[in-house]
Order: C-alpha cells, then structure tokens, then sequence
C-alpha cells in the first residue's frame, strides 16, 4: 500500500483550471489545503475559495506521470 504523498505549489486564478483538470484525471483521491483548509482538488469551486497567495499541499495516494509533472512545474 502507498503512503500518501505530498507537494506543495502555487497557483495563480488562470491555473486553477489546469490543475483541477489534471487532478480529476488521477484515479485517486487528491485534496489540496492551505492550513486546516481540506478540499477536494477534483473541485474548481473548492480550489478557488483557497488563499492562492499562499502556497498549498497538495496530498495524495497513487501516481500519474503528468499529474506529478504539473505537480512539479508548480513547486512552491
């Protein structure tokens, strides 16, 4: 069984969209939190009502090659 793993990023409003998009892609459970903050990262709505100034944590159990690609262009 995998441990969770996590990452912390920034995004900007314009990113949100990407992010969500490649979140929903992964075949595993994804949030992402600023804080006690918890959402779903499948959530547009949920990942713009985050602090976007702040960086965020972004938590999950699987992999995908081009979810930890953005994961990694978006390092905070």
């Amino acid at each position: 069984m995998k441990e969770n793993s996590k990452r912390h990023i920034r995004l900007n409003l314009s990113e949100v969209a990407d992010f969500v998009s490649a979140a929903t892609k992964c075949n595993f459970d994804v949030d992402i939190y600023y804080n006690r903050y918890v959402v779903d990262a499948k959530s547009i709505l949920g990942v713009i009502g985050l602090d976007l100034t702040k960086p965020l944590t972004v938590e999950y159990r699987g992999y995908d090659k081009s979810f930890e690609q953005f994961l990694v262009a978006h390092a905070a």
